[in-house]
């Protein structure tokens, strides 16, 4: 099976603000085959700093089908030690959702690429903070 790019997200919310706003753009992701999700935990910090962490199958029966059109595949892939990082740096009385994301339409140009005997030389992702920090900063720049 060929593999597009995978991401791995985690997000943090004050989770008295989670109202399902998320899931609706999630799953037109989801639908239109952009993107698969491969794996995906919720970590939960309470006032006194101590965390749990919970799969899909064992969130509440309510939530469960909220996500379930998601077709969350659970690989296990994301460990203990990564479910650890996110709760150091979580805040008390917190949520997290750490995500992998396959990158679906990447599959095709990848294949064509490895057609056309390329390799991938570097692959990195830059933050739409840091592009929207530099554009600004050029916009600035040539304003002046």
């Amino acid at each position: 099976m060929t593999y597009g790019p995978v991401d791995y997200l985690s997000f943090e919310f004050q989770t008295e603000k989670l109202k399902g706003e998320i899931l609706p753009e999630l799953l037109e992701l989801v639908e239109k085959k952009i993107i698969r999700i491969i794996d995906l935990v919720i970590v939960q910090k309470n006032q006194d700093g101590v965390h749990r962490a919970l799969e899909i199958n064992q969130l509440s029966p309510d939530l469960i089908s909220v996500i379930n059109p998601l077709n969350v595949e659970i690989s296990g892939l994301i460990q203990e030690e990564d479910i650890n990082g996110i709760a150091e740096v979580m805040l008390n009385g917190t949520t997290a959702a750490a995500l992998l994301v396959e990158n679906l339409w990447a599959i095709k140009f990848r294949e064509a690429v490895l057609r056309a005997d390329g390799k991938l030389l570097e692959h990195l992702r830059v933050p739409a903070e840091v592009v929207e920090e530099a554009m600004t900063k050029i916009a600035s720049a040539e304003s002046t």
